[in-house]
């Protein structure tokens, strides 16, 4: 289930105006996902690392999502080293790895890395109604902002609906084999969520609108920027582009 652990806290990072955090963000990321050298991507991993202290994170949920993160960046490292064309550095069961395999394998984990901990800090720190309200007021379109908040509000519904019927079939006797019986049952109860769920949306809506929804949140709390933000804003752009500047291998000053 999705939870927004993150965003519980009152650390620095929380208290910044979430506007400004998404813009450092996008700006950081955009950044570290173009980088083409292992010391770039390095130096935007330690510096992605200190915004990340600076959010001061639970342990354990932020050790989840980099081991899931990682999980998948073991694959690249069992194939890219083995198929990237470049110079031999090792043979593995007559499989032969080459150098330049390795330093993109490495590459790709610095960066990917350095990604997840920026978005950790800085996006994953906003609560979702914030983040939707600070989304429409960057000026992205007001369709994805709602489909942004709908979505995270409730999947929580749709995984309560999913733990009621799995509920009642394991009630009814039903246990999970490998045989066309569970599989069919498993598909019709796929169908049943999805059945539900349009069934609960069309309820919803026409309440929303018995309560006067006209296509457009209002909201009591407005985003209110002061000079710290324009700060980390400002730091963060300056930090983006010395790191595309040292990755080109230009002068910083």
């Amino acid at each position: 289930m999705i939870e927004d652990t993150f965003s519980r806290g009152s650390s620095p990072m929380h208290r910044l105006d979430p506007r400004f955090k998404l813009a450092g963000a996008t700006a950081w990321t955009v950044c570290v996902a173009l980088l083409t050298t292992p010391a770039s991507a390095a130096a935007a991993l330690g510096f992605s690392a200190l915004l990340l202290l600076a959010s001061r994170p639970p342990l354990g949920c932020l050790l989840r999502r980099l081991l899931a993160v990682n999980v998948f960046i073991l694959f690249l490292w069992a194939m890219l080293p083995f198929t990237q064309p470049g110079e031999p550095a090792f043979d593995l069961w007559h499989f032969t790895a080459t150098r330049e395999g390795l330093a993109l394998a490495g590459l790709i984990t610095l960066k990917s890395n350095a990604i997840v901990l920026c978005f950790i800090a800085l996006v994953a720190t906003i609560p979702v109604t914030e983040l939707g309200r600070a989304l429409r007021r960057l000026k992205v379109p007001e369709k994805l902002t709602y489909l942004l908040i709908f979505t995270y509000r409730y999947v929580f519904v749709m995984a309560g609906e999913y733990q009621r019927m799995r509920q009642a079939m394991k009630i009814r006797g039903f246990t999970p084999r490998t045989n066309l019986h569970t599989y069919r049952t498993l598909a019709y109860l796929a169908g049943m969520v999805l059945v539900r769920g349009l069934d609960r949306s069309e309820r919803v809506y026409k309440a929303m609108l018995c309560r006067g929804f006209t296509g457009r949140f209002r909201s009591l709390n407005g985003l209110c920027a002061t000079g710290v933000d324009a700060v980390f804003l400002l730091s963060m752009l300056a930090a983006t582009a010395a790191l595309a500047l040292f990755d080109l291998g230009l002068p910083l000053i």
